[in-house]
């Protein structure tokens, strides 16, 4: 007899659930190669967002253990086991950690499903793919850009140089824990910095399997150290430590602005920040067929929860064609599913811990209160599995609203209406961000004006959150600034220029 397809959902489940239970999961720190307790021996707990159940205990880095892990980074580079490392050789150990993280590929979506609460499928799909897809592009690079030789008289030889910076310092959020972290240390391994990574407290553990990969890849140890651990303390320690010469961070604007501080405070050292977004549709009269577009607003707002720096928050759309459009929205947002991560069927899964859920759920309160329509949605659901789950929420609210003007991180969409293409500019870029957004019309020049005019990091045209590994991806205003995450131009953020002038 065949199975119903809720059977087939349900049997998916339980074996994922099964070999997860098999696993045996990362838990310690990841220094010099190998995997240490804390200093104090401090541990803390990583809470599933599924069930909202213990998974393990995980070993919680200190300003000590930071110091470990820079000095073995330290101790690493300049020893130049790595950082001296012919290029070719540098490539072939990338390629062989990038063949490995492809032969546990379900293992790292399964960690990073159970870890944070995204769909197993999404994880596999989209987080490990495009990891996948960093490791072998900046493996391939390694050996493809070149120096410079620059003109002068005759009697002079001037050479133009990158060197690596030497030591960063990586701080990575939860919502996309390995690809993130991916778009930065495959670049700084690329250019042959040694680095310490700190993921974040929700979502340790990919971080710490795949540096275990790393090691039987052939990283040399030192090269890459991992020390999951809390803001105040690890995170703090690493952006005051004297011999940590960049940080680079994706998440939040207030923690982007504590590591300038930590910078200012110790030793200058560069930082990047990649942080928030506010993004959105603007959807002309003439935007070519509303029914994709609704599934394009409904994806860029309820994937991944909606916890994206990314996500379609914000649906600007002509007056003339907001009610079509809308329903259409609120057709696919209803089609929506919403449930287990490790479930086939599941959409959205669950927010990364409970502290989140009530900051989201407090953001769909204060919409109401202050007098902004809610069309769909706006509760807690599944509350009897001890997880943490919203339903897919939309409103039309206005454009001073707290909820169409701050990032809520969840599966909540403002809809405003506009009457003409200047006010569409207006309302988009009427935002304290600016890390990307879509504009939908089928006239190629108002594409053109729209996207020149919308002061954006990424600006898509009649699509949404398409993208490569080939194209940069970074901010204006306060969704960040420094070079970028991904592309050829994110080689520049982990390398300096030395000029050499030579007399002949």
């Amino acid at each position: 007899m065949t199975a119903t397809p809720e059977e087939q959902a349900l049997a998916t489940r339980a074996e994922l659930e099964k070999r997860f239970a098999g696993l045996s999961l990362p838990s310690r720190l990841y220094i010099d190669g190998k995997p240490v307790d804390a200093a104090d021996g401090a541990t803390f707990d990583r809470i599933s967002p599924r069930d909202g159940r213990r998974i393990t205990s995980i070993a919680e880095g200190g300003a000590v253990d930071v110091d470990r892990a820079v000095a073995s980074a330290r101790k690493a580079f300049e020893s130049g086991v790595w950082s001296h490392l012919a290029p070719r050789k540098r490539r072939e150990v990338l390629q062989r950690l990038a063949r490995l993280v492809e032969e546990h590929a379900e293992e790292l979506a399964l960690l990073e499903s159970v870890d944070m609460g995204k769909p197993y499928r999404d994880a596999l799909a989209v987080d490990i793919r495009v990891t996948l897809q960093a490791l072998y592009f900046y493996a391939e690079a390694v050996d493809k850009f070149s120096d410079e030789v620059v003109p002068t008289d005759r009697d002079t030889l001037a050479t133009v140089t990158r060197e690596p910076l030497g030591v960063v310092g990586a701080v990575v959020p939860w919502n996309f824990p390995l690809m993130m972290a991916m778009w930065k240390i495959a670049p700084a391994l690329a250019t042959g910095n040694s680095l310490v990574l700190k993921p974040a407290e929700q979502s340790p553990l990919t971080a710490l399997r795949f540096a275990e990969l790393a090691t039987e890849a052939g990283v040399p140890d030192g090269v890459l150290n991992v020390v999951p651990g809390f803001g105040p303390t690890a995170g703090a320690a690493l952006g005051r430590h004297g011999d940590v010469d960049a940080i680079t961070f994706t998440g939040s604007g207030p923690v982007g602005r504590l590591f300038l501080t930590y910078a200012a405070e110790s030793n200058l050292k560069e930082v990047s920040l990649e942080l928030g977004g506010k993004s959105p549709h603007v959807v002309m009269e003439d935007a070519p067929d509303l029914r994709t577009v609704a599934r394009y607003v409904a994806s860029g707002i309820f994937f991944n929860q909606g916890e994206a720096c990314s996500a379609g928050s914000r649906l600007l759309v002509h007056r003339g064609i907001k009610d079509e459009l809308l329903e259409l929205v609120l057709e696919e947002s209803r089609r929506t599913v919403v449930g287990d991560p490790l479930d086939p069927r599941t959409d959205i899964g669950a927010l990364v811990e409970h502290r989140h859920l009530e900051r989201v759920l407090g953001y769909v309160n204060g919409a109401v209160e202050e007098g902004a329509r809610l069309v769909l949605g706006g509760n807690r659901v599944l509350e009897e599995t001890g997880g943490y789950y919203v339903e897919p929420t939309v409103f039309e609210a206005g454009p001073r609203m707290r909820v169409a003007r701050e990032e809520v991180f969840g599966p909540v969409l403002s809809v405003m209406t506009f009457d003409d293409a200047d006010e569409a500019v207006r309302l988009a870029n009427d935002t304290d961000y600016g890390l990307a957004a879509a504009v939908w019309s089928k006239d190629l020049s108002t594409a053109h004006r729209l996207a020149r005019a919308i002061r954006a990091g990424t600006v898509w045209v009649n699509n949404y959150d398409e993208s490569d590994i080939t194209v940069p991806f970074s901010g204006y205003r306060q969704s960040g600034f420094g070079a970028p995450d991904k592309s050829l131009h994110a080689l520049e953020k982990y390398t300096q220029l030395k000029t050499t002038w030579i007399k002949l």
